[in-house]
């Protein structure tokens, strides 16, 4: 929506029309759609684009996308003409914007990972070499001044460069594949800043993950392959006209969404199914195909670089987040209290999981107030959780004792000296080793890993996984939020992880199940109470264990742990999407919608223009609204009476006054239009570069004449009956994909068309702001 439509005041003007009806404009609303009551949205609330910003925060555009296809007389001979060699063309780019995709993203994942081993490497040596040394506050300030300088570096890129760059940006990615367009969350100012600000913010000890920041990446690179790279920096490719449209753009950045959870977990199946599940929202077999192509793109990608590494010519990246967390150490058999364990976790897994989304929603309401006061106080924020961080990872390792060495370890192997080692000497003498340090003093991968695998049962002591629980628990939370790129995926699966394993040490000799493989259930059982992804989420994990014989147990807790999450509130990217007013279409209608029919929702005056219009009523009516849609009416003496030509969207219009193909008389001449531009002409700029009513210059004698608007009309708009259940409507709206949908009369002998149904209108803070009495419920 427009962030004008929050505003209090209205603005009524008249138009005169040629068609009988009196046009009127009352409140200006998006999409060609009217405001009859009051705005669509209650009066203090506004939307954001800015990913940390909640509702009720500065207000930016939101408009919707056009995922429908066009068809006006441009576009029909447009297909017309296409030659076969045009069509192959189309066809092969398709699949090498795929390819491209794939290899980019893989590339990017594989550097990001890179650089977060050998910057926190780095910062990990050098505070294990104090230690070593017994400089212990040496150590703290060297640890904690590191973590502040590269968490100052990632906040003041997103503060100052591309705010819509901070937060996971998976919900962001879910409404635009959904329709709704925010502006800047795929600009290339947004890709670098999610590149480097994930790379400073994950070296930097948050406990925040890069793989939601790599599925808003992989979009954000789809996004500028499709639109043909960008003017602003002179990055553009002319032979890819094809895709200037939304529907193209939406394809490839379904492949970008998926390319990003395949790099992040090198899990290319679970990011096909993450894309189909929880990403996009319409799904056909040839962009399954195509996504399943991008992602295996990915997954050769990053093996092919992760063979160079294996020769030590990459620094400090060996064991790092792209290599498989190796649990399948032994056979997993199990029995009934066994699996009455695995129901424990995914019961309490949810209800977890649930008060975690509860949680940081809190905060993220709670932060929305600071960053709302500038840039400064964004970082002045991310620099407090920084310090409260270190201290936490430095200081609660103390509070633990020390443990001896295992026996048959072998010589220089406990305590380890290096980065990536269970036995970390911390302030343990020889022979002995701190395993509290080996989970907070490591990379977060490295953490998971120490947690999945079990060398031995006793390698952590119960109060070592019941302190690192609350530890990440609610450090992942009140981290989530601060302007840094920052993803929920490895929180909550270090949280996850160290309950399982709690809970396989509490059971001990009860359970033939191993401690590191309770700790994959835990995990899973977490990511199923804050995600309420199922079959996504358990590829992802056997692809990231290599363990298929669990299967069937990560599949009950996933089951489970969301069914009792759901009992609560829902997924966390759900709320996100809620709490920042983005009108997101549900893939179901609310029951009350089934008591409401359209035109319960539509009535009121509406903006409409004649087949062959006066360029002044055009200009006034654009230049006074933001609607993005209008309909076109057929009316004597071009038809015996009124009818409903179509639907003419603002864009277009733009074009075709700049272009003044104008004429003095009031006469249909729209086959010299056709002859005089291409269907090119009127393809979709990319982000936000297409023409506005303040570019156009039209003089005084130019506004007196007429202009044909049937060439840009798209004459088969989707129209359904005033009488239909509202409910079917949404249904409609959301499956086929539309950013219009008429509402015709029933009876004849009315104006041909009653109003237009946008996404605004299906929001429940309209439907129930029109009719208050309404149980929500019911």
């Amino acid at each position: 929506m427009d962030g004008d439509r929050s505003e209090e005041h209205h603005h009524d003007i008249e138009i005169e029309g040629h068609h009988g009806f009196e046009r009127k404009i009352s409140g200006i609303l998006d999409d060609g759609s009217v405001g009859f009551r009051q705005p669509l949205l209650a009066r203090n609330r506004k939307n954001t684009t800015s990913q940390i910003a909640i509702v009720g925060a500065n207000s930016c555009p939101i408009e919707s996308l056009d995922y429908e296809i066009f068809e006006n007389d441009f576009f029909k001979q447009d297909w017309r003409s296409r030659k076969k060699i045009e069509i192959l063309q189309y066809t092969f780019l398709k699949w090498a914007l795929a390819f491209l995709i794939g290899l980019a993203t893989g590339v990017v994942g594989f550097l990001n990972n890179l650089a977060v081993e050998n910057i926190a490497g780095f910062k990990l040596l050098l505070t294990g070499n104090l230690m070593l040394k017994e400089k212990y506050f040496q150590a703290f300030f060297a640890f904690a001044g590191c973590n502040l300088i590269l968490a100052t570096a990632a906040a003041s890129l997103c503060a100052f460069i591309a705010p819509a760059a901070a937060g996971s940006g998976i919900p962001e990615v879910k409404a635009y594949l959904n329709g709704i367009d925010a502006y800047s969350i795929l600009a290339p100012s947004t890709l670098f800043v999610k590149i480097f600000g994930s790379i400073f913010g994950v070296a930097a000890g948050f406990v925040v993950g890069k793989e939601g920041p790599m599925v808003h990446t992989g979009a954000c690179i789809a996004n500028l392959l499709g639109q043909g790279g960008s003017r602003k920096y002179r990055l553009t490719w002319k032979w890819l006209r094809f895709f200037k449209n939304d529907r193209d753009r939406r394809d490839l950045i379904t492949c970008g969404a998926a390319a990003g959870v395949a790099a992040a977990f090198r899990a290319p199946v679970g990011g096909v199914l993450f894309a189909l599940e929880e990403a996009a929202s319409w799904w056909r077999n040839s962009l399954l195909w195509r996504t399943f192509f991008t992602t295996a793109v990915v997954a050769v990608v990053l093996r092919s670089l992760i063979e160079l590494c294996r020769s030590g010519r990459c620094g400090l990246f060996g064991k790092g987040g792209l290599i498989m967390f190796d649990v399948n150490s032994g056979p997993v058999l199990y029995s009934t209290p066994d699996l009455l364990a695995v129901v424990f976790l995914g019961v309490v897994g949810g209800v977890l999981g649930s008060l975690y989304n509860y949680l940081v929603d809190k905060v993220l309401r709670t932060y929305s107030l600071i960053n709302e006061r500038g840039p400064r106080f964004k970082i002045m924020l991310v620099m407090a959780v920084s310090v409260l961080s270190s201290c936490c990872a430095f200081g609660l390792p103390w509070l633990t004792h020390c443990t001896p060495c295992p026996i048959g370890i072998g010589e220089g192997k406990c305590p380890s000296v290096g980065r990536s080692s269970i036995y970390k000497s911390f302030q343990c003498p020889p022979n002995h080793y701190n395993d509290l340090s080996s989970l907070l003093l490591n990379t977060n991968d490295d953490a998971i890993r120490n947690l999945f695998t079990s060398r031995s049962e006793n390698e952590f002591h119960i109060s070592t996984l019941a302190i690192f629980f609350v530890a990440v628990y609610f450090l992942g939370i009140i981290t989530y939020g601060i302007a840094i790129p920052s993803g929920l995926f490895i929180p909550v699966i270090l949280a996850g992880a160290s309950y399982g394993r709690l809970v396989g040490r509490l059971l001990g000799p009860l359970s033939q199940l191993d401690v590191g493989l309770f700790s994959l259930l835990g995990a899973a059982s977490f990511l199923g109470g804050t995600m309420r992804m199922t079959v996504s989420l358990c590829v992802i994990l056997l692809e990231l264990t290599n363990n298929l014989l669990m299967l069937p147990l990560v599949m009950l807790v996933l089951l489970i742990s969301k069914t009792v999450a759901d009992c609560f509130n829902r997924g966390v990217y759900d709320q996100i999407v809620t709490m920042k007013g983005l009108p997101y279409m549900e893939d179901h209608a609310e029951p009350y919608m089934r008591n409401l029919v359209a035109k319960d929702v539509v009535s009121g005056s509406l903006i409409s223009f004649s087949r062959v219009e006066k360029v002044g009523v055009i200009w006034q009516a654009l230049k006074m609204t933001r609607h993005n849609g209008f309909p076109v009416i057929d009316e004597p003496p071009f038809t015996e009476d009124y009818e409903l030509c179509g639907i003419a969207l603002r864009s277009h219009l733009l074009v075709l006054l700049q272009g003044k193909r104008f004429s003095k008389q009031r006469t249909t001449y729209g086959s010299q239009i056709l002859r005089s531009c291409k269907a090119r002409d009127f393809g979709k700029a990319g982000l936000g570069k297409g023409l506005k009513i303040e570019d156009l210059d039209l003089s005084d004698e130019e506004m007196e004449m007429y202009v044909d608007l049937h060439p840009i009309t798209n004459t088969s708009p989707y129209t359904v009956l005033e009488t239909l259940s509202l409910a079917k409507a949404a249904i409609l709206f959301r499956q086929l994909g539309l950013r219009h949908l008429c509402v015709v009369p029933k009876t004849p002998g009315r104006p041909p068309i009653v109003g237009i149904l946008t996404r605004h209108d299906f929001m429940p803070e309209h439907v129930l702001g029109l009719y208050p009495h309404i149980d929500p419920l019911k």
